[in-house]
């Protein structure tokens, strides 16, 4: 497939895509690697933003220093903190030495922090007090520790609505937000789905050492049909998947293991869901303020909903 701007490889570290949302990527991914700016990557899980953070990283004066990877997701509070920042001996139970936190571990190299929208808001204080004096303490210390550190961080999440929410800092977003990429979803990289499939079954045809040439017609059909609701990582997985199954000289739609794509069913609103408890609560005592107190609300929100909704009984007071 051809490369639209032939100045531009069709690829960085280990991305690989020519479309033209992925090439405005790799442009301001390499005018960034030269830098020490904090970068914020943001995008749907599977669409590589780990894979951007180390070609970021390896194209960067820092390449010789370490990166380290966090994943804020499914950690406690506590644990987090820990993880990040380190801990005193004694300062938890079972912190029965000290613990160098991953910053420290990090010192001259870069801090990739994924999914820091899941970070705890108490996390998030020290966070910010880190970017904003570059020191911070381990847990249970009171020694200010200073590293060298430039942190990217990435989310799926939308931010700011977070902020409104309350569940993310205003402040540390402003901080984290000063460059911004967006990782396009795969479905909206148009022929890059053609291009990366033919790397990722070149790649598992050799490691599984299979003479695989190509796909079938149906095998592409099925291919460009689907939404990639998990994106690159979803498409690699579905090739090797493919080539470890496939026993023929291209892979064909059964080697695949994906529905094509149907029209899912219309999921119920909130307000459908409201609506219709209101009317079965009302056919079945006929009363709004038996409703009510069935449905564990004021007969006034009844009566409003009742009128919201068009809805009618005979009575409006007792059973």
């Amino acid at each position: 497939m051809a490369v639209p701007d032939d100045t531009v490889a069709p690829g960085f570290g280990a991305l690989l895509g020519a479309s033209s949302s992925m090439l405005s990527v790799y442009k301001t991914a390499r005018s960034l690697a030269s830098t020490k700016a904090g970068l914020l990557i943001t995008g749907e899980t599977g669409t590589g933003k780990g894979c951007l953070v180390r070609a970021i990283h390896d194209a960067s004066p820092r390449a010789g220093r370490p990166l380290v990877t966090v994943q804020a997701s499914g950690l406690v509070e506590s644990l987090l903190e820990s993880e990040l920042f380190g801990h005193e001996r004694g300062s938890f139970t079972g912190a029965d030495r000290r613990r160098i936190g991953k910053f420290e571990q990090a010192n001259g190299g870069t801090l990739f922090l994924d999914e820091v929208g899941e970070m705890p808001l108490s996390v998030q204080v020290k966070l910010l007090r880190f970017l904003q004096e570059r020191t911070f303490e381990r847990v249970g210390g009171n020694q200010s520790i200073t590293a060298d550190v430039r942190l990217i961080t990435a989310t799926h999440r939308q931010l700011d609505v977070e902020v409104e929410r309350g569940r993310f800092r205003e402040d540390l977003y402003y901080r984290l937000n000063v460059v911004r990429i967006e990782m396009p979803p795969l479905r909206e990289r148009g022929d890059d789905t053609e291009l990366l499939t033919n790397a990722f079954l070149e790649r598992f045809a050799l490691r599984n050492d299979k003479p695989i040439k190509g796909l079938t017609d149906g095998a592409w059909a099925v291919l460009r049909a689907h939404r990639w609701p998990g994106n690159v990582r979803e498409l690699e997985n579905t090739i090797e998947r493919a080539v470890v199954l496939c026993d023929e000289p291209q892979i064909d739609a059964q080697h695949l293991r994906i529905e094509s794509p149907r029209t899912k069913p219309p999921l119920p609103t909130l307000a459908d869901l409201e609506r219709d408890a209101i009317v079965y609560t009302l056919a079945a005592v006929n009363s709004s303020a038996r409703a009510a107190e069935i449905l564990g609300v004021s007969l006034r929100t009844v009566q409003y909903r009742m009128k919201k909704y068009g809805l009618a009984c005979r009575r409006t007071i007792g059973p």
